[in-house]
């Protein structure tokens, strides 16, 4: 097997006959060894029936269908560990990722890459979710260190090796994009035409966006953990300080009655950091309550086609 085509799909029922019809014509013309791994996560639709007629049809196509919604990237997970392909290209349902672009990522491979990523050169996605995403790109950049490109998403192409080494990461928080970066290995990204969305809404709204984009922060950076401890050494040092010039003003007869306001101001102001501290902690030990229960990371329902 030459090359896996895998896409998550989630309430896609409108798009795939398009999306299996696209990817079809595009891989033809690199190769006819190759399979198309949709990943069905639960959308209560009629994707998988839609899925499943193809299957029947194609043995080009596999489905697999997962017991309920887990998200993109678990989806994602699901497909990476089941695709038998030399090359592996992700990409998401919505014909926003052009399956016509397979073809120059290959292209690009041959050169020598493990990992083509896809640059999108202009978005076609809503102003608030463009400006979301460069904004999370930023921080999650501060956060990590690393830096990031909100341009490149999950589209690409990428080798064997490097989907081993991405398949042998089972933690529980799960960013594809993120990992294939961490990963290493000889990397190049090139233009791809961004499209509009073929049909229907994005799925990802605002309250979705910022779970995942700090679920993402919490599970590759521990940079919020030492900025409280940086916080903390600040505001002690000042109120040492401050200390010693109240006990001087004090000792020279200048504070005859305590001062109300600014102990009422310092209460608050401390309890305020104190209360934020030990959120940011407890979200990271919620992160390591997760990891420890050791749960599979997807559970499949069925898997149907291209057994041969």
């Amino acid at each position: 097997m030459l090359i896996s085509i895998v896409s998550p799909v989630y309430k896609a029922e409108e798009i795939l006959d398009q999306l299996i019809l696209r990817i079809t014509n595009s891989v033809n013309t690199i190769t006819g060894e190759y399979e198309i791994v949709l990943v069905e996560d639960g959308g209560n639709d009629r994707s998988w029936d839609i899925i499943e007629k193809y299957c029947k049809k194609d043995n080009h196509i596999k489905g697999i269908k997962l017991s309920r919604n887990f998200g993109q990237h678990y989806a994602i997970t699901a497909g990476l560990d089941i695709c038998r392909g030399e090359w592996a290209v992700v990409m998401d349902c919505d014909l926003q990722d052009q399956p016509e672009e397979i073809l120059k990522l290959y292209s690009e491979a041959l050169k020598g890459y493990d990992i083509v990523y896809a640059k999108r050169k202009q978005r076609h996605d809503g102003v608030l979710k463009k400006l979301f995403s460069n904004l999370f790109y930023k921080i999650f950049a501060w956060l990590s260190g690393v830096s990031q490109d909100g341009s490149i998403a999950n589209f690409g192409i990428y080798s064997r090796k490097a989907i081993n080494a991405v398949n042998s990461l089972r933690e529980p928080m799960r960013s594809f994009a993120t990992m294939i970066k961490w990963v290493g290995f000889k990397s190049t990204a090139i233009n791809v035409e961004h499209a509009e969305r073929f049909a229907g809404r994005s799925t990802y709204n605002f309250k979705k966006l910022l779970r995942l984009a700090l679920d993402i922060s919490l599970a590759y950076s521990d940079k919020p953990l030492r900025l409280t401890v940086k916080v903390g050494v600040i505001i002690s040092s000042s109120a040492f300080l401050v200390g010693l010039f109240t006990l001087y003003r004090y000792f020279i007869g200048k504070i005859t009655e305590p001062g109300f306001t600014s102990l009422i101001v310092s209460i608050w102001f401390l309890s305020g950091l104190i209360i934020l501290t030990l959120g940011v902690i407890g979200l990271y030990v919620s992160k390591i309550f997760e990891g420890i229960k050791q749960r599979p990371l997807y559970i499949i329902e069925k898997i149907i086609g291209n057994e041969e």
